[in-house]
């Protein structure tokens, strides 16, 4: 069996718990299903509610052989990413990485760090 089919049967999603003022509770997210959330009294409530929710998701959507969205944790990425912005800003950058004698990508990636 491939790593990623292991690791697929584990519950690998990125989870996040955060206050609602609107609905005066925690909610519980996961990234990897934008549409779903759920909401509790405690966060560790809103976790494990988030969690269960997610494998009830998952279950239902293997049963009907839909994609199951990958997790984050093991997606591989290239490390490249191309953005698009306004030629003032790209002027800006550029003055800055100049003045610290530094390549543009190495501010940008030093300022996406802090």
């Amino acid at each position: 069996m491939a790593v990623k089919e292991k690791v697929l049967k584990k519950d690998c999603y990125t989870y996040r718990v955060t206050w609602s003022v609107e609905d005066n509770e925690y909610v519980g997210l996961c990234a990897e299903f934008p549409s779903l959330s759920w909401l509790a009294k405690t966060q560790e409530e809103a976790l494990h509610g988030i969690r269960e929710l997610v494998a009830d998701v998952v279950e239902d959507m293997r049963a009907n052989n839909e994609p199951i969205p990958e997790p984050l944790a093991i997606r591989d990425f290239s490390g490249n990413l191309s953005i698009r912005i306004p030629k003032d800003l790209h002027r800006y950058i550029a003055v800055q990485a100049a003045e610290a004698n530094i390549s543009i990508n190495r501010l940008i990636n030093y300022k996406l760090s802090i």
